[in-house]
């Protein structure tokens, strides 16, 4: 099972932001950040998924997926399988896509404490811009 920790964050809302992923698989972490431009803080959390399970498909093909996120919108969104507003609709329906490459997906809320790692690499995202 591969844990997946993801964060989005934004310089003002909206604002500059940054994906950080924390990838903890075979013993091994594996970090990656990617700058978003400028979009809502919640947008950003929903990239920062979207990217994780693009890297998941290209490095971990048919592995258990288990991702953490201390975003409650995106994991209720996820989990609901549900959105009413119209701007997460399209990134909803890319995190079904991606994920239905794998036998299983899940994802969990976690408290921000939880999330420093994922946290740490979606700042330094919003600095590279």
């Amino acid at each position: 099972m591969i844990e997946v920790y993801t964060d989005g964050a934004s310089s003002g809302n909206p604002g500059i932001s940054g994906a950080g992923i924390y990838i903890k698989a075979s013993g091994k972490t594996h970090e990656y950040l990617f700058p978003l431009g400028e979009m809502s803080n919640h947008e950003a959390e929903f990239h920062a998924v979207i990217k994780a399970l693009e890297i998941c498909v290209e490095h971990f093909p048919g592995e258990i997926l288990s991702f953490r996120s201390d975003s409650k919108l995106v994991v209720d969104a996820i989990e609901k399988d549900f959105t009413k507003n119209q701007i997460f609709l399209p990134m909803l329906e890319k995190i079904r896509e991606e994920a239905s490459n794998f036998p299983y997906f899940f994802i969990k809320w976690i408290p921000e404490k939880s999330n420093k790692n994922a946290d740490q690499l979606a700042r330094k995202a919003i600095r590279m811009q």
